[in-house]
């Protein structure tokens, strides 16, 4: 059985920074995920540390496609609802999700890992997160309630045996920036008619309003995603790092749509937290990974 990156479900670490880089120059994409795949293998830890990496499908395409998903592309083009409502298109090139258990672990090895790649790539987006009460994002809701338990996330997120890209997953990355000042003002009532479910135990509510969160990405409907969200920021600009993994890329983009209004309404948190960016990547298998590596150290 292919062999998934171990860090996609690496639970319980407190300190995450996420890298999104981009090619210095396009012909070089090869060469890029040589180096990449020589940064550490991945299925190991290195130093306390996991990496999780992942490429702009049309990037790993391009360099293996006999290892490449169909029908998997970039966030090239914004998310358009209703109400003026969108979410932007940033894509990169390549993500490298960084997790440990302390923020020096992480940026040592975040800093080791950019200067390996800067003849290649050069960083474009770098975002530091960290554990919330353990579960809670900053909405003071619990994160993840959804997720299927992780005997059987594997079989429900990762690209089946029997298709090209095999024990990969897909990748939606996007920051979300709270309002938290109309978010506060807020009830908690009120807060979770927003969300769809209750904020101290995570019940979804009987009658939960079809505008809400729960309602407007349910899993049910849509597809299985797994989440590993983290917060980001500080007190004066936080918000919530939406890191979606799926075995494909419909169950994201439908959700996309069904949070925009494209189906008819908005989901109403979507007036208490603004996407600032949103790519796709994908997280190729552990083997897929280590085919290009160059060294064994």
């Amino acid at each position: 059985m292919t062999v998934p990156q171990t860090g996609i479900f690496a639970l319980g670490n407190l300190a995450h920074t996420y890298l999104e880089l981009d090619l210095r120059d396009p012909a070089a994409a090869p060469a890029l995920v040589h180096a990449v795949a020589d940064l550490s293998e991945p299925r190991t830890t290195m130093g306390g540390v996991n990496l999780v990496t992942g490429f702009r499908p049309e990037l790993w395409r391009a360099v293996a496609p006999d290892r490449s998903p169909r029908d998997l592309h970039g966030f090239v083009e914004p998310v358009v609802g209703i109400e003026d409502f969108s979410m932007p298109a940033t894509q990169h090139d390549l993500v490298l999700w960084v997790a440990g258990g302390s923020n020096d672990v992480v940026f040592d090895a975040a800093l080791g890992m950019i200067a390996a790649l800067a003849e290649l790539a050069g960083l474009a987006e770098e975002t530091v997160s960290w554990s919330y009460h353990r579960d809670l994002d900053l909405s003071g809701f619990i994160e993840g309630t959804e997720n299927p338990s992780l005997l059987v996330a594997p079989q429900q997120v990762l690209v089946p045996q029997d298709s090209p890209g095999a024990g990969g997953a897909v990748l939606l990355l996007q920051k979300w920036v709270h309002d938290a000042a109309a978010w506060s003002a807020l009830s908690r009532e009120q807060q979770e008619r927003v969300i769809g479910r209750t904020k101290q135990d995570s019940v979804e509510l009987s009658d939960r309003p079809v505008t809400s969160h729960v309602a407007r990405t349910d899993q049910e409907e849509f597809g299985h995603i797994f989440r590993r969200n983290t917060p980001y920021g500080w007190v004066g600009e936080h918000g919530t790092m939406f890191v979606g993994i799926s075995a494909d890329q419909s169950p994201l983009a439908t959700m996309l749509d069904s949070m925009a209004g494209r189906y008819g309404v908005r989901d109403e948190l979507t007036r208490y937290a603004r996407p600032l960016t949103g790519g796709y990547y994908f997280l190729p298998s552990a083997e897929d990974i280590l085919a290009f590596a160059t060294s064994t150290a």
